[in-house]
């Protein structure tokens, strides 16, 4: 069955899936350009996106435009969503029946956007969309090709709020995005490999 944007929207307003359902202020459905060629995907939503129903608001928002804005990106030309559509009690790490619970709306999302870069923000997202064994201190800024897609991982916002230090890696990281995305424009080719597991 092919879903829509609405119909998407409609399941992720009502979903009791699973019980974050109980505790949430607001479902936070992904935003942005639906037809960009990066898709940005984080673990879940934060306090300020539960409160407003938007992702990637307050401190750490302003950190990632921060990123955009230094590596010649902005918003505009992005699709940012989570695995997770509502937010975890206390900022905890989602747990494995909440993310599957929603991964297939991340699904829908992925297949509608059909992008060619996805950046994944964090270790979650990245042990969830790379590699299970991914080690973000260790791998965040390496590329993984697959079906026609560049895949990557830098730090959370959250995480360089909670230690500026990363900011500077996250900054090269992006950078090095904004190269990829580059090369994809100007038709040059880059190696390939595959690994990790599909989206």
């Amino acid at each position: 069955m092919k879903y829509t944007w609405d119909d998407i929207e409609r399941h992720i307003a009502v979903c009791t899936h699973c019980p974050l359902c109980r505790t949430r202020q607001r479902p936070v459905m992904g935003r942005g350009n639906r037809k960009a060629d990066i898709m940005l995907i984080a673990e879940a939503p934060g306090a300020q996106e539960d409160r407003q129903g938007i992702p990637f608001v307050g401190s750490s928002g302003e950190v990632l435009d921060r990123l955009l804005r230094e590596s010649g990106l902005s918003r505009e030309e992005i699709y940012i969503t989570n695995i997770l559509k509502c937010h975890p009690p206390g900022n905890r790490d989602p747990r494995e029946e909440e993310k599957e619970a929603c991964f297939p709306y991340l699904k829908y999302e992925t297949f509608l956007v059909n992008p060619g870069i996805i950046v994944c923000l964090g270790r979650v997202a990245a042990q969830r969309i790379i590699s299970p064994d991914f080690k973000i201190t260790r791998q965040h800024g390496t590329w993984t090709y697959r079906k026609n897609c560049a895949l990557t991982a830098t730090y959370h916002p959250s995480a360089i709020l909670r230690d500026p230090s990363k900011y500077e890696d996250a900054k090269k990281d992006f950078s090095a995005l904004f190269q990829v995305v580059h090369q994809k424009n100007s038709g040059s080719q880059y190696g390939k490999n595959d690994a990790g597991r599909p989206v």
